[in-house]
């Protein structure tokens, strides 16, 4: 009655029903189950009772049978242990009937009884008869109560169950605008600043940072604050997260990390619930660093289009530019986050007291490339006679992800081979793999294959005799992706920024290839092998003749392009009509000079180019070296003809 009391008094809040319908489902099946259980009273069968002279209760059933051989009456029972005819009776109580043997009869009767029989087992106690009583109900009872209580156990598991799926989902409701960025007190991520390399301009200033958050002193005494945001700028794979990884391993400190797209939901709200979550953990566990990887996802310019308009992220983005550097502020929290398109983050991101330092991580040059080789070489069998020198010489523009890759598919190439280590050739497979694609099946010696050589050779040709070009690296008929040749030029990264000789050089080499066609197999005969080509070298000029001031028109931008580093392209033209076809005429007449320049290199050296055509098609390879050396042998020879005559 109690606990009907409380239940009552309780009031009936909707988090409350569950329990309290909990509550009273055992309660009424403990009272179904104490209720319904049978009381069984166990006799003691030794001790002598009072005879009662109570007759049997008729519970309404028919326990009279009809006497035969093998069945006696209950009242002719009763008689014959009156008279002392009865020697031994068992009785079976589960199914209510009696087994008596009497005297001169060897063939035991049969008796039927009622529910209740006080007077059969007095008469037997006071005629001192053998007799026996069967209870099975008793472990019929304790089968009753078992199966009750699994019963029991069964519906309360259904229960809880129940009630633990709705708390988990309410629990998830609740914790829907929760944050979900992932915590470390100390971040053991295994790896620190000596595992980054090439990109020492950015260490030194993320080392700034580590001193910042170790020995506060140092910078405060002189009245230095600590900057609450870094922002790493670079294309991808040039370390941005690794960089992040090494900071959190250094740091020591708590270390919160979250990518960008994590705080974009399609409810409105959700976004900016997350960012003050996320602030109010970091502020508990300050000072503290926040890493936010690809922070384009939610920081890209407020009311220009982008992401189609998703008020849900302007509101995010609002959140966060208040968290960095509101009304109340914060401290110790320094906010980490990395980009590869810095050209569409919303401008209040950028100021200074939100992300106050902005480090771009770019291509790592020779030094830095060898440095990234040393470190990806540490975990690899490498041959003693692999120079990381001549590796480097040959990736320039490669990022560090290349760099592994490279190395990685050189291990792979060295197990596919059965070798102990890797060796040069291998990193020379994985390098034409990076760059150009897997490696095909070499054609036979056959028209197309001459064809494709005397394109290749005439690249080669034209970019070795052409005064400024990039040196040739390799020339080869090995099918790579879906180049069925390929010729390949190493730049001089110490020369800086192109001059407009060079680019010059650049559109006739590319040239070359659609020249060498049309002058031996004539211009019926071109293949479609320049397009690719075609379209480079119109990019080229088109940027000489409208950016660099590379023209006639004089030194007038009449093109923008927006810095990003995937690639993307926004032209947007700002001249009339008429300009538009003088920009078509600077770029037919300079790439018709390149054409001529082409022209005239492979018609005076038509021999050479025969020459190294053969050669070529029997090696499949030239390496670029050697390709020198044959050019120079040539011309020391013509010289000397020319000298003669």
């Amino acid at each position: 009655m109690k606990i009907l009391s409380w239940l009552k008094l309780q009031p009936s809040k909707h988090k409350n029903k569950p329990v309290r319908l909990t509550i009273l489902t055992i309660w009424l099946l403990a009272q179904a189950l104490l209720t319904g259980l049978p009381v069984e009273a166990k006799e003691d069968l030794n001790t002598p009772k009072v005879e009662a002279n109570t007759a049997p209760i008729d519970t309404g059933r028919k326990v009279e049978a009809k006497p035969g051989k093998k069945n006696i009456t209950y009242s002719d029972l009763i008689q014959k242990i009156n008279k002392g005819e009865v020697v031994k009776v068992q009785i079976d109580e589960s199914n209510q009937k009696a087994i008596v043997t009497l005297k001169e009869q060897p063939a035991p009767k049969t008796v039927y009884l009622f529910d209740r029989n006080p007077e059969l087992i007095s008469k037997l106690r006071n005629k001192n008869i053998d007799f026996d009583v069967r209870r099975p109900a008793d472990n019929a009872a304790v089968v009753g109560l078992l199966t009750n209580l699994l019963f029991l156990l069964l519906l309360l598991s259904f229960i809880l169950v129940i009630l633990r799926r709705s708390a988990n989902a309410s629990g998830q409701a609740m914790n829907f605008a929760k944050s979900k960025a992932r915590f470390q007190i100390e971040a053991k991520t295994g790896i620190s600043f000596q595992d980054v390399a090439g990109i020492e301009e950015a260490k030194e200033e993320l080392q700034e940072v580590i001193t910042f958050l170790k020995q506060p002193e140092k910078f405060t005494a002189v009245g230095a604050k600590i900057p609450k945001g870094v922002l790493l700028i670079g294309p991808p794979g040039t370390g941005k997260t690794l960089l992040a990884k090494a900071i959190a391993g250094e740091a020591g400190v708590p270390f919160f990390s979250i990518s960008g797209s994590e705080f974009v939901e399609m409810f409105v709200g959700v976004g900016a619930s997350r960012v003050r979550d996320l602030f109010k953990k970091a502020k508990e566990n300050a000072p503290c660093l926040i890493f936010i990887d690809e922070i384009d996802a939610v920081g890209r310019q407020r009311g220009v289009g982008y992401g189609g308009g998703n008020d849900e992220r302007e509101q995010t983005l609002n959140q966060m530019l208040t968290e960095m550097d509101g009304f109340e502020g914060n401290t110790g929290i320094i906010v980490i986050a990395a980009t590869n398109r810095p050209d569409v983050l919303d401008i209040a991101l950028l100021r200074p007291g939100r992300f106050d330092r902005q480090v771009t991580v770019d291509y790592p040059d020779y030094k830095g490339r060898i440095e990234i080789l040393e470190v990806h070489a540490r975990d690899k069998k490498v041959d003693s006679k692999v120079s990381l020198e001549t590796i480097a010489r040959r990736t320039p523009g490669f990022t560090g992800a290349d760099l592994a890759n490279v190395l990685n598919e050189a291990a792979i190439f060295t197990g596919r081979r059965r070798k102990e280590a890797i060796t040069m050739t291998e990193v020379n497979d994985a390098i034409d793999r990076v760059v150009a694609g897997m490696e095909g099946t070499p054609l036979v010696d056959s028209k197309s294959k001459r064809l494709i050589a005397y394109h290749e050779i005439g690249h080669a040709l034209v970019a070795t005799l052409y005064p400024g070009h990039d040196p040739v690296e390799k020339v080869t008929l090995i099918p790579r992706g879906r180049a069925a040749g390929l010729t390949w030029f190493s730049p001089d990264e110490e020369q800086g920024l192109p001059t407009r000789s060079q680019l010059l050089s650049n559109v006739a080499a590319g040239l070359g290839g659609r020249v060498a066609e049309e002058i031996v197999f004539g211009a019926e005969e071109v293949t479609t092998g320049a397009g690719n080509d075609i379209q480079q070298i119109t990019s080229i000029v088109r940027h000489m003749v409208t950016r660099y001031g590379m023209s006639n028109l004089g030194l007038v931008a009449l093109e923008q392009e927006n810095n990003s580093y995937l690639g993307y392209e926004n032209r947007k033209g700002e001249y009339s009509e008429e300009i538009a076809a003088n920009i078509d005429t600077q770029i037919r007449s300079l790439v018709t000079h390149c054409y001529n320049l082409a022209r005239k290199i492979i018609e005076d050296n038509r021999s050479l180019m025969d020459y190294l055509v053969d050669l070529l098609i029997e090696k499949e390879t030239l390496e670029g070296e050697h390709f020198r050396q044959i050019i120079e042998s040539y011309q020391k020879e013509k010289l000397q003809l020319v000298e003669l005559i």
